[in-house]
C-alpha cells in the first residue's frame, strides 16, 4: 500500500444557507487575560468569508489569475462584542452572503460558542479590478455565492 495523504485542513461545510467553519482559539489568539484579543475577531471573520468562497470553488489566487481579474475588499465592517471568547474555546464562524448591489456585496457574519452569540458582524465588500476600480462580480461568482 502507498503512503497516505497527509489531512487537509477543513473548509467547513454549508448547511441551511450559511456556511460553518469550527475554529479553535488559540493561545496566541489571546492576550494576557487568555481572552481573544478583539482584533483576532476580524481574522475569524475573514476565514469564514475566504473559506465559504473556498468551499463553493473559488479562491482568491484564482480571482486574481483570471483574464480580467477581480478581488474582494472590505468597505464597511461594523462588529458587536457580545461575550469574550477564551483560549480553548470551540468556535464556529457562520457566514451568509445576502443581498448584492453592483460592485457591492453584503455578508452577515456570527460567531458561536455552543450555541451563544459571541460576536455578530454586518460587512459590505466590494469587488474590484487590480486597479482598484469597483467591478460587478462575474455571473459565476454571483452564482456560488448563492446557496
Amino acid at each position: 500500500m502507498g503512503a497516505a495523504s497527509p489531512p487537509q485542513p477543513t473548509a467547513g461545510a454549508i448547511r441551511d444557507g450559511e456556511h460553518l467553519l469550527p475554529v479553535r482559539v488559540y493561545y496566541e489568539d489571546t492576550d494576557f487575560t487568555g481572552v481573544v484579543y478583539h482584533a483576532n475577531y476580524l481574522r475569524y471573520f475573514e476565514r469564514g468569508r475566504s473559506d465559504f468562497l473556498r468551499l463553493r470553488g473559488i479562491s482568491h489566487t484564482e480571482l486574481r489569475s483570471r483574464e480580467s481579474p477581480i478581488a474582494f475588499v472590505v468597505r464597511r465592517m461594523q462588529i458587536d462584542f457580545a461575550r469574550a471568547a477564551r483560549v480553548d474555546d470551540a468556535l464556529v464562524i457562520h457566514t451568509a452572503y445576502d443581498a448584492r448591489k453592483g460592485a457591492r456585496v453584503l455578508v452577515r457574519q456570527r460567531i458561536l460558542r455552543d450555541g451563544e452569540i459571541i460576536a455578530s458582524a454586518s460587512v459590505e465588500v466590494a469587488c474590484i479590478r487590480l486597479d482598484g476600480r469597483p467591478v460587478k462580480p462575474p455571473a459565476d461568482v454571483l452564482a456560488a455565492l448563492s446557496v
